[in-house]
């Protein structure tokens, strides 16, 4: 039975979907203006594995992510570099995809572009100026009336009143309440625009997922999920545009990820406290960077250093040599270890317990060298995403091809210099190369070699 942490109600609550077996997931996906930072991945990667995951217990899950593919900034960007719109956001969705693609990231089911729904949209604002919850500002913005919905807050559980009584005072004869958020921007010369009974203009950021959620999965649905950075504003409109305009509960689950901080300090493109995720990848393995974003809860923040990437790394080859000498054959998986898995990953997707399974799981191997367990532990790493290369591969990246012909060539000469009962020179041989970071491994079919 899956339990999860509703940010709606801030408890562990028992899931139960509303189609049994079927689950509609929706999650905020990038704005793509610039390349896709580690945080961004924290994200992808943690639903990626409740995705997995859920579908391994034989839920059907349409999983949406969108792409805002229209913005303030990337606007600003385009302009900056003197390209049209479509040109900049193509180059960062393709650059998006090759960096999902090397963390091993699967896609979406289904990946919705914001203007690619403006009609949607559209028709989301009609309702919301229908049924008394916008306005037509002065200056022909269309602004959401955030005191007209009662419930604002709940989310994040801020109260209304302590808002407007908190909220910074500006001159704004446009808006009614400084609280009030745009859902159309009235065109500015020279910007994109699209046709709309309120002129010229384009959508806000949070209209758009709203539209896009409820057109790909319907008014009401299971999952929605996202950074824990987007809980308030945005996920907060999101609920009270989507709920004002239907009348029903928007989802029924929140899902929100930790922020991945560097020396305590949330990761954030505005601040340019970030690392994006093609430089890590050019440092380290896509697989060790993946172990990393999963060695903590997705709830909790994670803190970024090179000392817990190493630390991952030692981690992961741990898990490799376990299985490095086991001929890995289809059979049945060992029920017992799946067990334990699941009972993890049931509770709120507890990935550090998970991964503590998978260690335990691999002690036993190298006590037993049983073929059933070493494919119970592929299995099961696979469902997080990881063990998903040969250990040979894995435990000899990071290498040029002449460096490895070099290690082979004094694996060659320690191998005579030991049938000459030269051990000086054998010796001397294994501690150059444990300097160079190589460890070599004597058994009875040969010597291995893997990086130390």
């Amino acid at each position: 039975m899956l339990n999860l942490y509703n940010s709606l109600t801030r408890t562990k609550e028992l899931f139960k979907p509303i189609t049994p077996g079927k689950i509609g997931m929706y999650v905020c996906g990038i704005t793509v203006y610039d390349r896709c930072h580690l945080g961004h991945a924290r994200s992808m990667v943690c639903f990626d594995v409740i995705v997995r995951f859920l579908r391994s217990q034989g839920y059907k899950v349409n999983y949406v992510r969108n792409i805002t593919d229209i913005d303030d900034k990337i606007i600003v960007r385009a302009n900056e570099r003197g390209v049209s719109i479509h040109e900049l956001t193509a180059q960062y969705i393709k650059a998006m995809h090759d960096d999902t693609k090397a963390l091993n990231i699967l896609p979406p089911d289904i990946e919705p572009r914001a203007t690619a729904h403006i009609e949607t949209i559209i028709d989301l604002i009609k309702q919301l100026i229908e049924k008394d919850y916008a306005y037509v500002s002065e200056n022909g913005d269309v602004c959401y009336q955030v005191e007209r919905f009662k419930d604002y807050g709940k989310l994040s559980h801020k109260d209304l009143e302590g808002l407007v009584a908190g909220a910074r005072v500006e001159i704004v004869k446009e808006k009614r309440s400084p609280l009030d958020f745009v859902l159309w921007k009235k065109a500015k010369s020279g910007e994109p625009s699209w046709s709309s009974p309120w002129g010229e203009g384009r959508p806000g950021w949070h209209i758009e997922c709203s539209a896009m959620a409820m057109h790909e999965l319907g008014e009401q649905f299971d999952i929605h999920g996202g950074g824990l950075d987007l809980q308030f504003p945005h996920h907060e409109n999101e609920i009270a545009q989507s709920e004002a305009a239907s009348g029903k509960a928007f989802a029924n689950y929140w899902m929100h990820v930790g922020m991945l901080q560097i020396n305590n300090e949330k990761m954030a493109k505005s601040t340019g406290n970030f690392f994006t995720i093609e430089d890590v990848l050019q440092q380290h393995h896509p697989e060790v960077v993946r172990y990393f974003l999963l060695s903590s809860h997705y709830r909790s923040p994670l803190n970024y250093s090179e000392d817990n990437l190493h630390n991952a790394l030692k981690a992961l080859s741990r898990l490799y040599q376990s299985i490095k000498d086991i001929n890995l054959v289809e059979c049945e998986l060992d029920k017992a270890w799946l067990e334990q898995f699941n009972t993890a990953m049931n509770d709120d997707f507890n990935t550090p317990v998970a991964l503590s399974v998978l260690f335990q799981l691999s002690h036993e191997i190298n006590k037993t060298n049983s073929a059933q367990l070493a494919f119970t532990l592929k299995h099961l790493a696979s469902l997080l995403g990881l063990l998903q290369s040969s250990s040979e591969t894995f435990l000899q990246a990071g290498l040029k091809e002449d460096e490895k012909e070099w290690i082979e060539l004094l694996i060659q000469e320690r191998l005579q210099a030991r049938a000459e009962r030269n051990w000086a020179r054998a010796d001397e041989i294994r501690k150059n190369l444990a300097e160079q970071g190589v460890e070599l491994e004597d058994s009875a079919g040969g010597t291995t070699w893997r990086r130390s």
